[in-house]
């Protein structure tokens, strides 16, 4: 089985009471290993007690180190977390070890897993340093190359999105951010009359061939997703069950991406992958946090998939 490459931004949401590993792509990353499928995490942390953290992460799902780097002068991603009445207030603090992802050290990581799927997000593109080293490998590596947008309040501009678009065999993206990328490429504001569904699919094939998309993945929350493929295809997977109930929706679309991309790892028929995606994050929702604290978690996904 080809590896799977991720790139991206490691951190540590810090809550006041404690600090909980994450990052959209190392919530990838953390899923492909428990499911023993081999994966690369490249990014970068500091000598700090969140690296820490994120070290022990790595021992714990057993993940190759060979795509960490250890930075002595920049501190370890954090993103600082208020609870209240209206739900979260994130702050995400700049100047991040993941900022400042060294390319030569890529890759030579890159260069020794040869991966057949690379996986990369927009958070880790906000600062020039780590975007020439993602764009780097992008221009070196043959993998499939899928982008996850998670798009995050003033941290990257549309410039940075549309050569993520372009740079893509596949974009994942929700409601919220079709929405942006409406409003990007075909002035289509929130407030106008809403867009009937016919005219949503024509807009997203429109998406397909202005960026030469292979595939765009519309993910819906509860309501499962659209995959529509640049030959026509459109599958609508809907939520069968839907979750029974939800704690949080932290880490849904880390886990969705994940279980597609081990999906194509295992050769799964593209049906099967969006339904277990679909399945897969609504189960997580039902936790708190987007991984689990009990690896067994896992253990019944493994049976069923079998």
């Amino acid at each position: 089985m080809a590896t799977t490459a991720v790139y991206g931004e490691a951190l540590v949401d810090d809550f006041s009471t404690e600090q909980v590993v994450g990052g959209a792509p190392f919530n990838v990353a953390r899923h492909l290993a428990a499911f023993m499928a081999p994966q690369l995490m490249i990014t970068r942390i500091g000598n700090d007690k969140p690296g820490a953290a994120v070290r022990a992460e790595f021992e714990r799902f057993a993940m190759s180190e060979a795509g960490l780097q250890l930075d002595a002068i920049e501190e370890t991603g954090r993103v600082l977390v208020e609870r209240g009445a209206r739900g979260h207030r994130f702050t995400i603090l700049p100047n991040q070890a993941y900022d400042f992802i060294e390319r030569e050290a890529a890759q030579a990581a890159m260069e020794a897993a040869d991966p057949g799927i690379f996986y990369f997000g927009t958070l880790a593109q906000r600062n020039e340093r780590s975007r020439s080293t993602l764009n780097a490998l992008v221009e070196t590596t043959g993998a499939l190359r899928y982008l996850d947008l998670n798009l995050r309040d003033g941290q990257v501009d549309e410039r940075v999105v549309t050569r993520s678009l372009q740079a893509a065999n596949i974009a994942k993206v929700n409601e919220e951010e079709l929405q942006a990328m409406f409003g990007w490429y075909f002035q289509i504001k929130p407030e106008d009359p809403a867009l009937a569904a016919e005219e949503v699919h024509a807009s997203c094939q429109a998406l397909l061939q202005m960026f030469s998309l292979d595939a765009l993945i519309v993910t819906l929350g509860h309501r499962g997703s659209v995959y529509f493929g640049a030959d026509g295809q459109v599958l609508i997977t809907r939520d069968t069950p839907a979750p029974p109930f939800v704690i949080d929706t932290v880490g849904a679309g880390d886990a969705f991406s994940a279980i597609f991309l081990l999906g194509k790892m295992r050769g799964w028929p593209l049906d099967v992958s969006l339904a277990r995606a679909n399945e897969f994050a609504g189960a997580i929702c039902a936790i708190p946090g987007a991984v689990p604290r009990d690896l067994g978690f896992y253990d019944q996904w493994m049976k069923k998939w079998r």
